[in-house]
């Protein structure tokens, strides 16, 4: 975005972007009538884990009005899956969507295809889930060199660590703080979701665990000046006490109760204490808080506290909760829209709760030159999802590896890492956006420009999008038509980015994908997340199609055309357009007949 500002090569931002943040907007430049469009989309997305299950959910349910009226063409469906478990066991398949069928079987590996000429597109998603037959933790490392043209020539790495069938009773006990941001913004749905989502984290609370809550605003409030054991009647106060505090209204001071929950753990023996923050909004000493958390955790008890965290929306600093976290040795998440919040917020209180190795080490590390590991500090693993660490090195990789780390009985546990090159896993495709996320928090945190050219680069290399870095739209066939002229030649680098376009080339600026640092102003204000999202502009073609209705429809705007269309369901979506369609083709034949009138008069 620096190296661009000025170029007057790049148009202005047209529609585009994330309209929710399940949907993505693209409006393609006009294009002659009859041609045929060809779109090609390419997205990277995580594997979801959750009681010893992976699973992969891809969109892949298309309503009929994406099928052009009158006019048949072919439709043809293909999804192919390569299966490759690392981890040396046996995969096992448990549920896909579509009727698939196996075209290869090896050890540790399975690929299954499904091709078919179908009437209508597909009207439910592509899911599919597995499972990697394992009785005990087991780990690896997969080695990949760095290509040619890769900005960063250092070695790169990619380590898990995964849980395997681990019973229940193998889980750390726990004491654990809930922060719960309670601020004016927070009105309505989302702080109902968010106590649901808490009466639904003590409901699982073993009896032999321990909690209490605070809730926050400009003030704090506690629900006991002590942490209680999670027995029935605890639960039972604690539920008539949210109900009656989780109120929204005021600013919001995060810095106070999350020292209160520090101090309340301090002394805690024979537990893995946490605290979970959730909140919705930025602050201004977000730095300041980093700091704290940072010295007191190095300088503090064996197992200090782990601190998980939850953003709400987009006013909030989600780089500050991802930076709390690394510090903290938990993790983060987030809920984008408000539909997300309880099964998110529960999804990341499952990892918190059901953690099975504290304290982990990796062995043989420290003789590699120029050594970066992200996350920096690594996390706890959790019976709920493997632990995933990436990252560069100089020198030779050591041919063997150990991890240590502590059971939940406190004694001491080592784990004697697979190490592997990596042959049709793209290593660093596969670690790109977390690395560029990490070091994104960094950048914030350390406000360290050279860092935030680092992010830019990695993420112009490896085509993810980042907070200091744009998506454009090239317009190949003008570039075609400069080239002819011109005589030039324009090409494309090894490495996927289009050199600087020459006179007369345009490329078309898609508006900022980032998520930002945070909103102070709309904080302060208390203004509800998603306050301000924006609906695309009507598309030419529906207003060319609704001319001749416009009388009809004059007392209705054609915003509020769009938001009344938008809840309407498939089939009654279908019979409007064939409407409107049919209401064009008549005026359409009207205008016709005008002309041909006015041309025998003459």
């Amino acid at each position: 975005m620096e190296d661009d500002k000025g170029n007057q090569n790049f148009a202005p931002p047209q529609n585009g972007g994330f309209l929710t943040p399940n949907i993505f907007t693209l409006t393609i430049p006009q294009i002659d009538g009859g041609s045929n469009l060809s779109i090609k989309i390419r997205w990277y997305q995580k594997i979801v884990y959750s009681n010893g299950l992976f699973s992969l959910n891809v969109p892949f349910n298309f309503p009929d009005f994406v099928n052009p009226a009158g006019k048949k063409i072919p439709k043809r469906e293909k999804i192919r899956i390569n299966l490759d478990a690392v981890t040396g066991g046996e995969l096992l398949c448990k549920t896909i969507s579509h009727p698939m069928k196996q075209v290869s079987r090896h050890a540790g590996s399975t690929a299954f295809l499904y091709e078919s000429d179908v009437l209508s597109w597909s009207k439910v998603d592509f899911s599919f889930s597995y499972a990697v037959s394992s009785s005990h933790m087991t780990g690896g490392v997969v080695l990949e060199s760095a290509s040619g043209h890769d900005l960063d020539q250092r070695e790169m790495f990619y380590m898990y660590l995964s849980p395997g069938d681990i019973q229940c009773e193998k889980v750390f006990k726990k004491e654990i703080i809930f922060i719960i941001d309670i601020s004016g913004s927070m009105l309505g749905k989302l702080i109902e979701d968010t106590k649901y989502a808490v009466l639904a984290a003590l409901s699982k609370l073993n009896r032999d665990d321990s909690f209490n809550i605070i809730a926050f605003n400009g003030e704090t409030y506690l629900f006991s000046k002590s942490m209680e054991l999670a027995s029935e009647d605890a639960v039972k106060r604690a539920t008539e006490w949210i109900n009656l505090n989780f109120v929204a209204g005021g600013g919001t001071n995060i810095s106070r109760p999350l020292n209160t929950a520090i101090e309340m753990l301090s002394n805690a023996e024979n537990s893995v204490p946490i605290i979970f923050l959730v909140t919705d909004g930025t602050v201004e000493d977000e730095r300041q808080i980093c700091a704290m958390v940072k010295n007191r955790m190095i300088n503090g008890e064996s197992i200090c506290p782990r601190i998980y965290t939850f953003g709400i929306g987009l006013f909030c600093n989600h780089y500050f909760l991802r930076t709390l976290a690394m510090f903290g040795r938990g993790q983060y998440d987030s809920a984008m829209d408000v539909d997300s919040i309880e099964p998110r917020m529960l999804s990341l209180f499952d990892k918190a709760s059901s953690l099975i190795l504290a304290n982990i080490k990796v062995d043989s590390l420290d003789n590699l030159g120029e050594l970066e590991v992200y996350p920096t500090r690594i996390p706890d693993l959790s019976s709920e999802g493997p632990l995933i660490l990436s990252g560069r090195y100089r020198g030779n990789f050591p041919k063997t590896l150990k991890v240590e780390g502590i059971l939940a009985d406190f004694s001491n546990f080592v784990v004697d890492m697979k190490i592997q090159n990596a042959k049709d896993m793209p290593v660093q495709r596969v670690s790109a956006r977390d690395q560029i996320h990490h070091l994104t928090a960094q950048a914030w945190f350390l406000e360290n420009k050279q860092l935030e050219q680092k992010v830019a680069k990695l993420s112009l290399q490896t085509g993810f999008i980042s907070e200091y870095t744009r998506m454009v739209l090239l317009e190949t066939d003008h570039i075609k038509k400069v080239k002819e002229s011109a005589g030039t030649k324009a090409s494309e680098k090894s490495n996927g980015q289009f050199e600087a376009p020459v006179q007369g080339q345009r490329m078309i600026l898609l508006p900022h994908l980032g998520i930002g640092f945070g909103n102070l102003t709309a904080t302060a204000e208390n203004t509800p997340p998603g306050y301000e999202s924006k609906l695309p502009e009507v598309p030419e073609i529906f207003k060319a199609a609704t001319n001749c209705c416009e009388t009809l429809c004059s007392y209705c705007c054609c915003m509020c055309c769009i938001q009344c269309c938008a809840r309407l369901n498939n089939q009654c979506a279908t019979a409007l357009t064939q409407l409107c369609i049919g209401l064009g083709c008549f005026g359409c034949i009207s205008c016709c007949s005008e002309v041909c009138c006015s041309g025998n008069e003459g």
